[in-house]
């Protein structure tokens, strides 16, 4: 019984947890948004986007196909919103964090793997390696 709470207690899973439920609640919070604002802008221009009425017959067999088209449709809405609201935002606030910040790895002139500034020899490649603080500027 130890074990298993060593393992229901490690940071690994507790952190996957945490992120799994903060996760959902953005979830809920990006599909709300797009509920509320982007559907009825989206409802100005063209019409209300749902097409779950949409289905084919084939034999007397139905094939909702519409479903599929409405929840793509959600999709690509929720991508957008997530893409320019959440991602574009942090990639330039954490750009603009790393700004002054000074280099800690560099590529390795061999095998291009990441290796730090102050190495000899490639951890990856093994080739000797000239450390930046030694290099001709």
């Amino acid at each position: 019984m130890s074990g298993f709470k060593k393992f229901l207690f490690r940071g690994n899973l507790v952190d996957l947890a945490v992120a799994f439920v903060v996760g959902a609640a953005f979830a809920s919070l990006v599909k709300d948004f797009a509920t509320s604002f982007i559907t009825p802008l989206i409802a100005l221009l063209g019409g209300k986007p749902d097409y779950t009425r949409l289905a084919v017959t084939i034999n007397g067999t139905k094939f909702p196909y519409g479903v599929f088209v409405t929840s793509a449709v959600a999709f690509v809405i929720t991508a957008v919103i997530v893409y320019f609201l959440v991602v574009l935002p942090t990639a330039k606030l954490i750009e603009r964090m790393d700004r002054g910040k000074e280099a800690t790895e560099r590529e390795c002139p061999q095998c291009l793997s990441d290796i730090s500034v102050k190495a000899r020899r490639c951890r990856y490649c093994t080739s000797e390696v000239v450390p930046l603080a030694e290099m001709p500027h």
